[in-house]
């Protein structure tokens, strides 16, 4: 049976190049980081090697990347960490309602420490609004973070124009961009952003490796405490092949930017027409403002998890939404932000392709997924009651 995979927002299948730095550091070079002998000096150089491919991915200093164990750590040492740092500023936060839980979960935490959180609602196309996000500044806001690229819907949001808000007011400034990089530019100072999070296994690189962004001058707290490595800010011994990984995978993300971004497109592209001349489908999310890799859509009368089943029978893999939260029965909360009803946000279903999915795959899922959905539909009451 043909497998065609486009769940590569929730992880994407390691590159050759990537595997192939990496392996030496499980056996060969197996030193511990920290260790000032030849094999841990060994170690050492291929840490900052990684950290110096990482930072010229993104335009940044090399002294400025923060290696953790992925997006979520990187996410709570960004929002709790500098949320501490700058409590004696006040003890308001600004995010939006379509955060990753990376980052909701942190803010509802310091919520209960007594933080206030502004949870700035979006568009229809899943926006935040500029004007409405400048209006939510008080003396008392110590921290924005605001995702770059959501990982349900693909919005791309104007960070630019909100850091130039945080700027003006000098307030510190956060941004997820896991699902960033590889698809579109990702330059620190472009983006006026003090902080960003990465993740490995969203670009082709090993799980269980992130990165922090921490831009000079910027005030972060330790969440957890150790040996004091990475500044600090994330103490353990150095996972060193997820490093290695993690920095090859970062490097390759941004060389062949152009090309795989072009590719992505064309078949994101061919998937939304394919799929949005049928009347039950609606697009979620903006057309334009979007990741070249995501498509998101709802299905008139039918449920999300259904369609995934009956597709993974097919070969094909999709997802609901995040893949964090995949297995929970609560409508999506970013859906439902959108304006959405709870029936529309289970009828969503997400595909995300990458540079090694093919056009002939695309049309394998446009040829299958209309039987699908026409079954699904006999069955569905919503449909039988309409």
């Amino acid at each position: 049976m043909r497998q065609v995979y486009l769940d590569n927002a929730a992880t994407t299948p390691v590159r050759d190049e990537v595997l192939d730095a990496m392996l030496p550091y499980f056996n060969e070079r197996f030193g511990n980081a920290s260790s000032l002998y030849f094999r841990g000096r060994q170690a050492a150089e291929a840490v900052e090697m990684a950290r110096e491919q990482v930072a010229n991915a993104i335009g940044a200093d090399t002294k400025e990347i923060i290696f953790t164990s992925g997006g979520t750590e990187s996410d709570n040492i960004a929002v709790i960490g500098a949320a501490h740092a700058r409590r004696d500023h006040g003890n308001h936060i600004i995010t939006s309602a379509i955060e990753h839980p990376a980052v909701m979960e942190p803010c509802r935490h310091l919520e209960k420490e007594g933080y206030e959180v502004t949870y700035l609602p979006v568009d229809k196309e899943g926006i935040v609004n500029v004007d409405a996000l400048n209006e939510a500044v008080t003396p008392n806001t110590i921290l924005i973070s605001i995702m770059h690229v959501n990982n349900e819907i693909g919005t791309i949001q104007p960070i630019e124009e909100i850091g130039k808000i945080a700027r003006e007011n000098d307030i510190p400034f956060h941004t997820d961009a896991i699902q960033s990089l590889g698809k579109i530019e990702v330059d620190v100072d472009k983006l006026g952003v003090d902080m960003l999070s990465l993740s490995g296994h969203k670009i082709h690189g090993p799980k269980g490796i992130g990165v922090l962004f921490v831009r000079k001058g910027t005030r972060v707290k330790a969440v957890e405490y150790g040996g004091g490595q990475e500044r600090g800010l994330r103490s353990g011994t150095e996972n060193v092949p997820g490093i290695v990984g993690m920095g090859q995978a970062c490097e390759a993300a941004a060389r062949d930017l152009k090309a795989n971004a072009a590719h992505m497109t064309r078949l994101r592209d061919r998937l939304l027409d394919g799929l949005t001349k049928e009347e039950y489908v609606m697009l979620n999310g903006s057309r334009t403002l979007r990741s070249p890799n995501n498509v998101n859509v709802s299905f008139h009368y039918i449920e999300g998890e259904s369609l995934v089943l009956m597709l993974d029978m097919k070969g094909i893999e999709a997802s609901t939404g995040s893949a964090c939260s995949s297995k929970e029965l609560q409508p999506s909360h970013v859906i439902l932000a959108l304006g959405k009803s709870p029936e529309q946000a289970h009828g969503s279903l997400r595909f995300t392709n990458s540079e090694y999915n093919t056009d002939e795959e695309i049309e394998y899922v446009l040829e299958v997924l209309p039987d699908i959905t026409q079954k699904l539909m006999a069955m569905s009451p919503l449909y039988k009651n309409q």
